[in-house]
């Protein structure tokens, strides 16, 4: 795959969120950005975990419980404990998600199953899947939180696609270095260890710099990427072009990247100056870039 196509997105989802009637009262909790709009882009894999455990639709409410220092899952009318069940299950079932190799997972927040961090299926998915994105639908409600994770899932698939086959160290070069400006968008401090690791590759087997080079990666991503470091980036990708421009055009440039500094416009603007010079000028080694790409922001806008 070249660097500059777009994957397909794969990722796991609380089934809820696609609006399938699952939940314990025979409801559902769709998410319209995630089944209208993301969808679009995504080959879903749904999963309830409390359906498949053989709870039932509808089936009595579960929660979990704080008893003698550990975390239980309790049916609340009955008192049974689900707990080992669960454990059993969702180890088994996030072994599998795993071989699917999901680009991310959306998780259905504060369900004693889904719910990030304390959910049962949930621990166990961030176990069997260190660094793969997970995050759970409230989050996506708010414009930055969706922003960082789609990035995330589209930074995932483009790594799914590059170790699909065996990955030579030239095919890693060329990964990193059409990455360069988005990771340093993210985390300057992984990018130098990336480039470190990269450089110092052929000193050691390469499916183990492969290995350590994909969990920085994806740990470089969880990074949010803030506002100062994007107009770095885009100071940096303009002063290799920024002789060639008519003083007018440096000028619009110039104060399109300030005012995105400012928090007056929204990267849209100067990104999208930034990238119609780079191509009309043919600046190659810009052009090459991921961090130009329209997607995933076209996606977002």
């Amino acid at each position: 795959m070249r660097q500059d196509e777009t994957p397909a997105l794969r990722v796991g989802i609380s089934a809820c969120l696609l609006g399938e009637h699952v939940r314990y009262d025979g409801g559902h909790k769709r998410e319209p950005f995630l089944a209208d709009v993301l969808g679009k882009h995504v080959e879903w894999v749904a999963v309830c975990p409390e359906v498949e455990l053989g709870l039932g639709i509808p089936r009595p409410p579960i929660d979990l419980v704080a008893e003698g220092g550990a975390t239980r899952l309790i049916v609340t009318s009955t008192g049974e404990d689900l707990t080992e069940r669960m454990h059993a299950y969702a180890a088994w079932r996030a072994k599998g998600l795993s071989s699917l190799a999901l680009d991310g997972y959306v998780l259905k927040s504060r369900s004693p199953s889904c719910g990030r961090g304390h959910g049962l299926f949930a621990v166990a998915l961030a176990e069997a899947m260190p660094h793969v994105p997970l995050e759970e639908e409230s989050r996506l409600r708010r414009a930055p939180g969706r922003a960082h994770f789609v990035e995330r899932l589209f930074a995932a698939a483009r790594w799914r696609a590059l170790t699909r086959r065996p990955v030579r160290t030239g095919g890693l070069v060329a990964f990193h270095a059409a990455h360069k400006y988005a990771l340093l968008a993210h985390s300057p401090r992984d990018y130098e260890t990336l480039s470190h690791l990269v450089a110092t590759g052929g000193r050691r087997r390469v499916e183990d710099a492969v290995a350590e080079y994909g969990a920085r990666f994806a740990a470089a991503y969880a990074v949010p990427a803030t506002r100062a470091r994007h107009a770095d980036v885009l100071e940096q990708m303009a002063a290799f072009f920024g002789r060639a421009l008519s003083d007018d055009e440096r000028a619009e440039l110039t104060t399109a990247i300030a005012a995105f500094r400012r928090g007056e416009v929204p990267l849209l603007e100067p990104r999208a100056l930034v990238s119609a010079h780079v191509h009309r000028l043919g600046v190659a080694h810009l052009a090459e870039q991921v961090y130009l790409r329209r997607e995933p922001f076209d996606l977002l806008s």
